[in-house]
């Protein structure tokens, strides 16, 4: 017998039937005597119908009443699931995140969770109840509903599965595991078997949509075991797992790519001492998170500084800047959103030299300019124009030789 956290993402749960396949998946797991705790998103599309109603009504909205109203998409599915498993015969009861609680700090919008007491939900599992608990919610110091970002109902299901010690987190989504990249864009994309806590989080930290980055960090800081795989085969999926349980490692794990970057470059700013703070302070202090980072030679004593963040907070980060004109002493301010961060990850980069090069030259064979390079130990990174996508994350997969033979 095993406890297993079970989550099940919005393509999953994207109606009745999906539902019904999912609570039937939970049914089995039941009967073979494993322990289940199920955690749900909102039904495909239903939580962006939720935020497009508060940008339209405005696009600097409360960010509290935001999450008021973005966290209902889930307590709908839980109320559902828990109906589509009783008709199946399994005992099993809704939680929304406040009444567990999971309790987060007061970030609305992007809250991170502080502590889950799984006392309650162990001792329903051991008389045999199936917790059905809405993920992406929580519960704010201030009493106040608060949601843990896009794709937080993963982060929900990792916290949940540390939190009643589970063996296992299982990540049910519309695809059966990690490929080297995105199999919708390279048809010669390869499932892994395993892959490293790191690699997964620097893939997703960069593009890769099949986990939330927030939930590898937790996952690997609680030593949680996460298998990657599909509602709707049986086939075997990915295990996220310590490094030490793999064999032998790539020297690149896969390809991600980005379309959700925007580049801003803040022009003819005084080169003097405490000015990158001045930059990138209130930024920080306003919840915008910030990238990758050029600062330019400096000319007459300005130098120009050019960062990456997400497009949605564009707005946000301009606004900010604008009010901060005074203070910094900047010329002006020049955004692109058309651009994209195509990224190469591996821990087999740690001992094999010439990784970046190869990019480099895969890139430039294809007349592909390069705007903005980062690196991490396991990770290069690339800002370049949204056009090139398709054709740079082909040409990457091939150089490196990933392609299925």
């Amino acid at each position: 017998m095993a406890r297993i956290v079970m989550k099940f993402g919005g393509t999953s749960v994207a109606d009745l039937e999906r539902i019904r396949n999912a609570a039937a998946r939970v049914m089995r797991a039941v009967e073979a005597g494993d322990e289940v705790a199920v955690v749900v998103s909102a039904m495909a599309g239903a939580t962006n119908q939720l935020v497009d109603w508060c940008h339209e009504l405005s696009p600097l909205y409360d960010a509290r009443e935001y999450d008021a109203v973005v966290a209902t998409g889930e307590q709908v599915t839980v109320g559902l699931f828990a109906i589509a498993l009783q008709t199946l015969g399994v005992e099993a009861r809704s939680w929304t995140g406040w009444q567990i609680p999971v309790s987060t700090d007061g970030q609305h919008g992007k809250a991170r969770i502080m502590a889950i007491d799984g006392a309650e939900l162990i001792r329903r599992m051991q008389a045999g109840q199936v917790p059905v608990i809405a993920g992406f919610q929580g519960l704010g110091p201030d009493k106040r509903i608060t949601t843990l970002g896009r794709g937080g109902s993963d982060t929900s299901a990792v916290a949940v599965a540390a939190a009643i010690r589970a063996d296992r987190c299982d990540i049910y989504t519309d695809v059966d595991g990690v490929y080297t990249t995105d199999p919708r864009l390279v048809s010669k994309a390869r499932k892994l078997s395993h892959i490293t806590y790191e690699e997964m989080l620097e893939l997703a930290s960069v593009g890769a949509k099949v986990l939330q980055t927030r939930s590898v960090e937790l996952a690997m800081k609680e030593r949680v075991r996460v298998q990657v795989l599909s509602s709707f085969t049986d086939t075997p999926g990915t295990l996220v797992v310590d490094e030490d349980e793999i064999v032998e490692q790539e020297i690149v794990a896969g390809i991600a790519y980005s379309r959700d970057e925007a580049k801003l470059t803040v022009r003819r700013v005084p080169d003097r001492p405490g000015v990158a703070a001045a930059v990138f302070g209130p930024l920080a202090e306003n919840g915008i998170n910030v990238d990758m980072i050029v600062q330019n030679v400096s000319e007459d004593g300005t130098t120009d500084m050019t960062f990456t963040l997400n497009k949605t907070e564009l707005p946000r980060a301009r606004a900010v800047l604008e009010a901060m004109r005074g203070e910094i002493g900047y010329a002006d301010l020049a955004a692109d959103s058309d651009v994209a961060k195509i990224s190469v990850v591996g821990v087999g980069m740690r001992s094999h030299a010439g990784v970046a090069g190869t990019m480099f030259k895969a890139l430039a064979g294809r007349g592909i300019n390069i705007q903005v390079i980062s690196t991490s130990e396991i990770k290069v990174s690339v800002l370049i124009a949204a056009e090139y996508t398709e054709l740079a994350v082909r040409a990457l997969h091939t150089a490196y030789g990933l392609d299925v033979a």
